[in-house]
Order: C-alpha cells, then structure tokens, then sequence
C-alpha cells in the first residue's frame, strides 16, 4: 500500500484524487462544515462526540447529506482500518470530515452534497517545535460576533483566522494567535481552546463566543476527576498575562503549553504542573505517552 485512502462521495479513493469542483460551494464560498478526530495505537478517540458535533453543524446550516450518523462512525472506522498499514510509519492519523453544500449558485438550491472522510498523518511538524512551550499573541483581529454566525458550527467560512495567523507570524516565529470578541474578551485560537491557571484554579473562557471543543471538554472532564476547580467565565488579556500558567487544547496535540504571550513571560515561562499533571492523565487514559509520541515523530521529521 503506498497511498492513503479515503472516502469521497460513496467511494473510496487514494488520497491524491480527493478534490471538490470548483462550482463547489465549499471552494466557492467556504460553505462548509468539518470535524477532527484523532486516533490512539490506530483506534479513533471520542468519536462520537466529534460525530455529534458534526452533524449539529450540518443541522444548524440545513445540509443534509442522507446518511446518518450511525453509519457515518462506521464508515470513519473503516476509513481508519484501510490505512493500518501506515501507522508505524506515522504513529497514529488525524480523520477530517468535511460536508460542503455542493454545487449551486444559491445556497437554496444546492442539493448534492460533497462527502469526504480523510485519514492522514497526525501534523507533527505543525507543533513539534513548542512541545516545551508555544509563544502565544493576542490578536488585532478579532472572532465572528456570536449574532453573526455563531462559533459552536465548526466551518469554513474563517478568514479572520488566516488574518490572525498571518498577525501572530508578524509578531512572533511560529505565534499561535489568540483571538478576542467584540467587547475585549479573550475568546479562541485558530483551532484551539484556551485555559489559564492562578492559585491553582483553571480558568477558560465561557462558550458564547468560542467553539464548544471536544478537547476542552474533556480536559474540563480531566480536571474533574483530579479534583481541580475549574472555572469558565470572561477572560481579559490581563488575566492571562499575569496568570502562572497558560495552555492550548486541540485535538491534534491534545494539550500544548504556552510560555509567553505578546513576548511576556508566563509565570517562570515553563511548562506549569497543572498543566504536566493533565497531560501525565491525559496519556494513562488513552494508554500512549502523548509528548512522548509527538516528540518521537517530529525527530524522525527533522
């Protein structure tokens, strides 16, 4: 086997020939709904939540795709079992639905969705570098007001996140952007949740104007059962910067601490022990080193 396969439109495919015409809604005008998983040693972590949610945002944007989610989870285990052969090579894969509108030049009259589960390689190189502590910036650029289109659909229709990134490499080599809504509130990243640490307590900001991730919620979930007291409320720039500690959560890594934010040390600008202590119970849960692995498979990229 020396390509991976995927699913597009009812077929399955090598991963090369997936593609989405250009009349596509979804390249047209972004009209598109996603979701990530990730596996652990090859098997898919939290699915159904991923699931779930996924088919929320194509509920919540009226695209109906005529297979139900049931089969959906059984398709993207088969789509999994059918790449087995590269996870030695790779360590373990990301799966990425994406669900467009399909061709039409009204959303009203689009009908003919596009399909696509896609298994690939976990982007070790996209956070390898800032397993010891990411730089963080806060951003110009602020996210979609919630009255506008509201941030628990996970879609496409995102160019504040690219104009973000764009800002956080300005600032910062590699800065993961930080975004705040209308009012000055820290809200998300660009694919991740934010969580600061003071006296001990995790804060987060609360989900009005950020997506409702799965890895935040199971790191709320996490702290939990360690008896950790987390509370989810506005947060400021101010809160952050004089917090002792700061991580991110995303499916990808799991969790990534951050050090500094707008070059501000945080706390003594290491990795903090709430944050270790997470992560040490993240891995005992899924039964993988989780920094180890990523550590293994950015060196063998490097």
């Amino acid at each position: 086997m020396s390509e991976f396969i995927a699913y597009l439109n009812g077929e399955w495919v090598p991963r090369s020939e997936l593609n989405v015409h250009v009349d596509d809604r979804g390249f047209r005008v972004g009209d598109t709904v996603f979701d990530v998983t990730r596996t652990f040693n090859g098997t898919s972590f939290l699915l159904d939540r991923h699931i779930d949610r996924l088919y929320r945002s194509m509920k919540y944007v009226r695209i109906d795709i005529g297979i139900s989610s049931e089969e959906m989870t059984r398709l993207t285990e088969e789509a999994v079992e059918k790449n087995l052969g590269f996870l030695e090579e790779h360590g373990d894969f990301d799966i990425w639905h994406a669900i467009t509108r399909g061709p039409g030049r009204w959303a009203y009259e689009a009908n003919t969705p596009t399909v696509i589960i896609d298994v690939a390689p976990i982007p070790w190189d996209w956070f390898g570098s800032d397993l010891n502590g990411a730089k963080g910036v806060i951003t110009k650029t602020r996210s979609m007001s919630s009255q506008t289109v509201d941030p628990k659909i996970k879609h496409h229709s995102r160019l504040n996140f690219n104009l973000a990134e764009m800002e956080a490499g300005d600032i910062e080599d590699h800065g993961w952007p930080v975004l705040t809504d209308g009012s000055g509130n820290l809200t998300e990243g660009v694919g991740y949740n934010l969580f600061t640490v003071s006296n001990g307590v995790i804060r987060t900001p609360n989900d009005t104007s950020i997506l409702q991730g799965v890895s935040r919620g199971y790191v709320l979930e996490l702290a939990e059962q360690l008896g950790m007291e987390v509370i989810e409320e506005d947060l400021q720039p101010y809160d952050l910067y004089t917090a002792d500690e700061a991580f991110f959560s995303s499916t990808p890594y799991c969790m990534l601490p951050v050090t500094t934010f707008d070059k501000r040390a945080i706390g003594n600008g290491k990795p903090g022990p709430v944050f270790k202590q997470l992560m040490s119970a993240w891995s005992e849960r899924v039964g993988v080193d989780v920094v180890g692995q990523a550590e293994k498979q950015y060196q063998k990229m490097m």
